[in-house]
């Protein structure tokens, strides 16, 4: 059986799509990643109808992974270090609602791995969490050019690497 057949999917919201997504590439058991949009009620949004804050989507990251080499716990692992999940509707300079925390569960049990990990990290941080666990919508890819923006060069042609197991530092330009 193909890596791809046996793939199950993850979507997260963590502010500003590109640094997110760049964590999750890094990651050994990772198949692919996208960046788009969700949880909102506009079909097929444009980046600039979203940055308006009318069409109630966040930047998401779905994930398509081998469960066999990576856990949904360790997918939520990476999720909780790369952002602060106590704002809400921002990520440092990136506010609005589009940047909000989020967990978009495909099944009843990424739904409950999810909860159970947020009532966690919230005793662990021992600050109230600003992280949605909703189930996820539809999922609207983002533009080409959005794509592994930060690996591509991003602004300034400065690639970063998505080469699995990397810790260089990600760099954003939000």
């Amino acid at each position: 059986m193909s890596p791809l057949s046996q793939a199950l999917q993850a979507t997260f919201g963590g502010g500003c799509f590109w640094s997110v997504e760049l964590a999750f590439q890094r990651i050994p058991g990772v198949i692919k990643t996208a960046v788009g949009y969700t949880q909102g009620h506009t079909e097929n949004p444009t980046y600039e109808q979203v940055c308006t804050g009318r069409t109630g989507h966040v930047e998401a990251v779905l994930v398509d992974y081998n469960p066999s080499e990576l856990s949904y716990e360790q997918l939520l692992d990476v999720f909780w270090k790369k952002h602060d999940p106590t704002q809400f509707n921002r990520q440092g300079n990136d506010v609005g609602t589009q940047y909000r925390s989020g967990i978009y569960y495909h099944s009843p049990e990424q739904e409950t791995i999810a909860k159970d990990s947020l009532k966690e990290m919230e005793a662990k941080l021992g600050k109230k969490i600003a992280t949605e666990v909703l189930p996820a919508k539809t999922f609207y890819m983002a533009e080409d050019y959005h794509q592994q923006y930060l690996e591509k060069g991003g602004r300034g042609g400065n690639k970063q690497s998505a080469r699995k197991g990397c810790n260089d530092p990600i760099r954003c330009y939000g």
